[in-house]
């Protein structure tokens, strides 16, 4: 999808704001400045949950350097090609018809484009599990429980501030089945619970697991729901988990390679058999893990971007 700035198409407004950036503003004080930058992304439109590209282009780049933000999480641009910025962005699962980004060209330009969004239509996936992992948690478990959050929070905490580390294709961790698709409602012993925020791959106790991606370890521990879980951040803003595995093969502070061995297929924590559970964050935000392997990143994996200053 293309927009070009001072142009109204639809319900799609892109206008120059003041700070704070307000979407639908189309003024500015003073004089109108020179031309104004496309801003595209892809997919259009994107749905709930998804990973998203976005381009601007503009006759400032590469002597301005381009910030951001999309659904309140940092964009981090890079130079692609002449008069060419790209980012990787987030949509919630939780998101209504539209979310916002704001594009800012050096200091004080900001740009404000609302992009609708598909609704992810998805079923609903009864299971059984053991009767501990669906009570109400007591209050030394629920402690328990918020400690783990808290642990995975600071882990995602670090991506916006650690460059990119990756530039070849992401990988699927397993080239199995994939048995659960992000986005389902999860009904466990007859009572709606949940979403299913990952996707689940079959294997059997002792399978191998690889990392996706180049990246760093910054998760290794036995959580009470997800069980023996790795997070890996890839970098500027992208994390990806897994969960419930028998073994983990690295260490938090490792840099791992893409396709690397990191740990085995398991059955900890809450689940109905052996699996791996795989999630992916752009940020605080949960996506699609398979976003990552489907989605055209080639401005990222054919000709490496150019970091931006």
């Amino acid at each position: 999808m293309r927009l070009t700035a001072w142009v109204l198409v639809g319900v799609l407004p892109l206008a120059l704001t003041a700070s704070p950036p307000t979407p639908r503003s189309a003024r500015r004080p003073g004089p109108r400045p020179g031309p104004l930058p496309d801003i595209e992304w892809h997919p259009a439109p994107p749905p709930q949950g998804s990973l998203v590209v976005l381009s601007v282009k503009s006759g400032t780049i590469p002597a301005l350097p381009v910030t951001g933000t999309l659904a309140d999480e940092p964009l981090h641009f890079e130079s692609h090609a002449d008069s060419v910025a790209i980012a990787l962005g987030a949509v919630p699962l939780s998101a209504a018809d539209t979310v916002v980004a704001h594009v800012v060209l050096g200091a004080a330009d900001t740009f404000s484009v609302s992009i609708p969004v598909a609704q992810r239509q998805v079923d609903r996936e009864a299971l059984r599990t053991a009767p501990r992992f669906t009570r109400r948690p007591d209050a030394a478990l629920a402690r328990r429980i918020a400690r783990e959050r808290a642990r995975i929070a600071d882990a995602l905490a670090e991506t916006h501030t650690r460059p990119r580390l990756w530039s070849e294709p992401f990988l699927r961790p397993r080239a199995s089945a994939i048995r659960s698709e992000f986005g389902l409602e999860r009904e466990f012993n007859g009572v709606v619970e949940s979403r299913h925020l990952g996707v689940d791959f079959a294997g059997r106790r002792g399978d191998p697991v690889h990392a996706a991606n180049r990246g760093v370890v910054t998760l290794v521990a036995p959580l009470f729901y997800s069980g023996r879980t790795i997070f890996i951040d890839h970098g500027a803003g992208l994390v990806t988990g897994y969960l419930h595995l028998d073994r983990a093969l690295v260490a938090p502070g490792d840099t791992v390679a893409r396709g690397q061995l990191i740990g085995r297929v398991g059955a900890t924590g809450r689940v109905t058999g052996p699996h791996l559970h795989w999630l992916a964050h752009y940020g605080r935000i949960l996506i699609d893990p398979l976003d990552l392997v489907t989605l055209d990143l080639t401005p990222y994996t054919g000709e490496p971007a150019r970091a931006r200053p």
